[in-house]
């Protein structure tokens, strides 16, 4: 018997945490590969509980409850859940490392540690501590020290003990510094690669670095803390919102401790003494962990050359029909054309934006900016189309989280150029992704612009998939010119005649059009949903998907991350399915596609079906018009609902079952929608031929 109707928030994404840890274990996965999903295992984890684990524990802390909030469970009820959950995770990777560690030796690669160095590595070693490791080291001696330093958030350090030869006990702390590429390669031996980690060179190093003490004995062991990642916007109206942001990134660096790592061989008496002099009580999150911590370093693995143990790279491809070379947008001018990422070509978005740039005839360039990449071409167009004269409107997100300080550098950098910038609206991130440009051609205003369901980001479009819509279709962008009036003017409520807009339109226009499945159903007629979205958490919507399945519409979703609905339950459930894919690429993009007796209407999205997305930010979701256009989103769907390599089945269990085959032929979705690219682009150029 079903007790709850929804999945808990926190343990769903756990459970997309742990297909990714899946991904890892898979001895099909290219080595180098698997080190890498570990490193994103990790990094996802040191996220979640700077955000999730900080917020449940702010609402345990406040003395209530919580369980209106989370779903019927406790607060201090859903952290020892938590706990529980991570700690056997972190012990399940800890084995899968030790097993990727012991197939690359037998591949040629071995990490080695500080006991296993050779002479020939030794002199190597030596040379790098003394002339790149040890000038960038901050070593602590902290006994005398009226304060205990403030240990930096999601930073390695190495727990030094030190056993005096007068028996005292000092203790210090050693920063693994972040300016060092963390893993060194050593020189090759008897065709054998070699790699250690710095914090073993460090290691390695202890006497050179304590030379100045008498001592007896000396320990190492890692250590690291999370803190509460919450901003604290400063309410003082004579600062700016770049000010308030600033210093409120700033003061995250002094965020309450959300969870503690140890290295579990470490002294009782030295995990004391820390756990003391950082004030954390038995209340947080204490986890034992393995000899090394920060493994999201391993997505930055070193590739060593060997491409034997990586994934196999496929160059993004040209859309057909849309060459670099010319002109952009005279083609837009004559349709529409769509981006799918990193499958095709990210290029055609700052191409688009580097045309926009010198064309003399454009007069003006508005963009939605939330992660950037770190040497972002998109900024570089901007400011090449400020410098040419155009009128450049950008609405940044400074509340990007963890993008803040990129977001703020970025901004000052545009200000500075004399872009005209929008800081967001109060209360309401701005996750659209639109950018809308004019253009005079005929002595009238003609737009031109896109939208996508992924941010602007050179960076991740490489590991990334999201859609991209090029557009010149004159309703959809004055559309999108009113959603920067909005920014302008935010008390003004503007209506849109074919966009979905949030934070006012959006669930309200998704009932209505899953009402109308609703209405298909009972007159008898095929009804049908396909979703793909990141996170399904939204308890009324939810409730609306459940009540379209006891109406007979037949519901598939994909949804990579939290899944909050439990698919599958008669009388609940019975016609929703749902399949997460974890693969080499993240599955990013939101498409959603509305049956309607035949007659599909297929929409993009910024937004997911979680409820700061439908009622807390500015969202975009978008109409698709052209047919051909339509036709390959639908496919797109398709090819992914056909996984049955790397789907697995969301479930009430969390237990990331893999799909059955059942004598199906091996169908891999990503690797499939790579070859339906390029048959397209060969249809293409067959058609041309003739």
């Amino acid at each position: 018997m079903l007790v709850n109707k929804y999945i808990d928030r926190e343990k769903s994404w756990l459970a997309f945490n742990a297909r990714v840890l899946q991904e890892a274990s898979d001895s099909s996965v290219p080595l180098l590969d698997r080190l890498r999903f570990l490193g994103i295992f990790s990094n996802n984890l040191d996220e979640f509980f700077r955000v999730r684990f900080a917020a449940i524990r702010r609402l345990s802390n406040s003395g209530k409850t919580g369980e209106k909030i989370l779903g019927g469970v406790t607060a201090q009820q859903l952290i020892k859940d938590i706990n529980e959950i991570v700690i056997r995770h972190q012990t399940e990777s800890l084995t899968i490392f030790k097993e990727i560690e012991n197939e690359l030796e037998e591949q040629g690669v071995s990490i080695i540690n500080e006991d296993e160095i050779s002479d020939e590595q030794e002199v190597f070693l030596k040379d790098f501590f003394i002339q790149k490791l040890s000038p960038e080291l901050v070593t602590i001696i902290l006994n005398d020290l009226a304060e205990f330093p403030l240990l930096k958030d999601n930073m390695g350090y190495l727990a030094i003990k030190l056993v005096m030869n007068s028996q005292e006990v000092r203790y210090a702390i050693i920063e693994i510094p972040k300016t060092i590429n963390r893993f060194l390669v050593l020189p090759s031996q008897d065709e054998k690669q070699y790699v250690i980690l710095i914090d073993d060179v460090i290691r390695h190093n202890l006497r050179s670095i304590f030379n100045i003490f008498d001592y007896q004995s000396v320990s190492a062991h890692m250590i690291k803390i999370s803190r509460d990642a919450q901003l604290e916007i400063d309410s003082d109206l004579s600062k700016s919102m770049l000010e308030k942001i600033s210093t409120s990134v700033k003061d995250r660096r002094i965020g309450e401790p959300v969870r503690f790592i140890y290295d579990q061989t470490i002294e009782a008496d030295t995990l004391q003494f820390f756990l003391e002099k950082m004030k954390i009580v038995s209340t947080d999150s204490i986890i034992p962990g393995g000899r090394y911590h920060n493994r999201r370093d391993y997505m930055d693995f070193p590739s060593l050359g060997r491409t034997d143990l990586l994934y196999k790279t496929n160059l993004p491809l040209p859309i057909p029909g849309l060459s670099l070379d010319g002109s952009l947008l005279q083609k837009i001018s004559d349709k529409d054309f769509l981006v799918n990422a990193p499958y095709q070509s990210f290029s055609y978005i700052t191409r688009f934006l580097r045309e926009a740039a010198l064309d003399p005839k454009v007069t003006s360039i508005k963009i939605t900016l939330y992660r950037l990449a770190k040497n972002s071409q998109i900024i570089s167009s901007l400011i090449n189309a400020a410098k040419n004269g155009k009128k450049v409107t950008v609405q940044i997100e400074l509340q990007a989280r963890f993008d803040e300080a990129s977001n703020i550098s970025y901004a000052e950098q545009m200000q500075t150029e004399g872009i005209h910038l929008i800081f967001g609206i109060k209360g309401l991130k701005v996750h659209s992704k639109i950018c809308v440009i004019e253009r005079t051609e005929k002595e009238k205003t003609k737009r031109y612009g896109f939208i996508s369901t992924g941010n602007f980001n050179e960076a991740t479009a490489k590991v990334y998939t999201d859609v991209t819509l090029l557009t010149s279709h004159q309703q959809i962008l004055k559309d999108i010119s009113k959603i920067f009036e909005f920014f302008d003017i935010n008390y003004r409520v503007h209506r849109y005649k074919h966009l979905i807009v949030s934070p006012h339109y959006t669930r309200a226009r998704f009932y209505k059009l899953i009402d109308r499945e609703i209405l298909h159903a009972l007159a008898g007629r095929k009804a049908y949903m396909k979703l793909k979205m990141n996170s399904l958490s939204d308890y009324a919507m939810i409730d609306k998907l459940y009540a379209a399945s006891k109406a007979g519409v037949k519901i598939k979703l994909e949804v990579r991350g939290i899944c909050s609905l439990i698919p599958g339950v008669k009388g609940l459930s019975e016609n929703i399915e749902a399949i997460s894919i974890v693969d080499n690429y993240l599955e990013h993009s939101r498409i959603y596609i509305f049956g309607n007796a035949g007659v599909p209407d297929v929409f993009i999205s910024s937004a997911d079906f979680m409820t700061r997305n439908l009622d807390g930010r500015v969202e975009v979701t978008c109409p698709i018009y052209d047919e051909d256009i339509k036709n390959e989103l639908i496919d797109n769907f398709d090819l992914g609902w056909k996984g049955n390599v790397k789907a697995r089945y969301h479930s009430e269990k969390l237990d990331n079952k893999y799909r059955e085959r059942d004598g199906a032929p091996v169908f891999r979705a990503q690797l499939e929608t790579y070859k339906y690219y390029q048959n397209k682009l060969h249809l293409f150029g067959k058609s041309e031929q003739k």
